[in-house]
């Protein structure tokens, strides 16, 4: 079994911004823009929050409300009219995809997606971000693979029902792959009677990735000490050089930073079992009404 931390959602590179934690706490992963979608961010809804007024409010641009949304993963069935079988599914391709193939990410394989949040609060009527708070990488969501699908390779209405899906527009390679989610998640060799896709709706610390002292950088994770690099044992993906981990000294937790580009960094559960009991007090915080 894999685990990837995968990013996606809004940045300051994809967007323009981070994504919203409202006031009472709710989180809201924004979709990076795509000029080859088809779908636009004023048809996308969170509950009563239009995703086309949001975007347009929190980038200061009126004109954002119909641009196109790259809509992916997608995990939430209430965010868009779903035809009949839709699945949760999560689209990749190019060298980010050449990585998970040479991970050997496939079925049973868990992706957790974070993303870039600040607080945000209404101000004259439109949602601003609070000037005090800061940028925090948290995680929104997740995906337990249950079948991969080359696109090229589909035969024709295979997955009709995933035809809005944005990795079914444009030119997207050959590497251009969908991993669709399994009924439900299994961790440890037993079910956890959690949906295999969904999303964590509301901000709590356990999710969140960024060290919580203050600091520049977004990147500078706290995770758990059982992710902390094994002698021998390959480290988390992207993350190769050992020198950038530290271990607290009460050995609960372990630090790590890395700056640059990077989208799926994949740690082989093989290699680091106790990280799976991490999961498992992560996944409790899942929303039971999902799916």
């Amino acid at each position: 079994m894999k685990l990837i931390l995968s990013r996606k959602g809004f940045d300051s590179s994809s967007g323009g911004c981070p994504s919203p934690v409202f006031p009472d706490g709710a989180m809201l992963s924004l979709p990076i823009p795509d000029k080859s979608s088809d779908i636009r961010y004023s048809a996308l809804a969170r509950g009563e929050t239009n995703l086309g007024q949001l975007v347009a409010d929190l980038t200061c641009a009126e004109k954002r409300r119909n641009h196109f949304a790259h809509l992916d993963p997608d995990l939430d069935p209430d965010a868009l009219l779903r035809a009949p079988g839709w699945r949760p599914l999560l689209g990749q391709t190019g060298r980010a995809q050449g990585h998970l193939r040479k991970q050997k990410v496939g079925a049973g394989s868990l992706f957790l997606f974070f993303g870039l949040y600040r607080r945000v609060e209404k101000n004259n009527g439109k949602w601003r971000f609070v000037k005090s708070s800061r940028q925090e990488h948290v995680l929104w969501g997740w995906l337990q693979v249950g079948a991969v699908y080359k696109v090229q390779q589909l035969s024709q209405g295979e997955l009709d029902w995933a035809e809005y899906h944005p990795h079914f527009r444009g030119e997207r390679g050959p590497e251009n792959t969908l991993y669709e989610a399994t009924d439900n998640l299994r961790i440890n060799g037993k079910s956890l009677d959690i949906p295999g896709a969904g999303i964590f709706s509301r901000y709590n610390e356990r999710l969140v990735l960024t060290e919580p002292e203050p600091n520049r950088y977004a990147s500078k994770w706290q995770l758990p000490s059982s992710f902390f690099p094994s002698p021998g044992k390959p480290p988390l993906s992207h993350f190769p050089n050992l020198k950038n981990w530290r271990l607290s000294e009460a050995g609960d937790y372990c630090l790590v930073s890395r700056r640059g580009p990077g989208q799926e960094f994949v740690l082989d559960l093989e290699h680091y079992p106790k990280v799976m009991d991490w999961l498992e007090v992560v996944l409790t915080l899942a929303p039971a009404h999902q799916l």
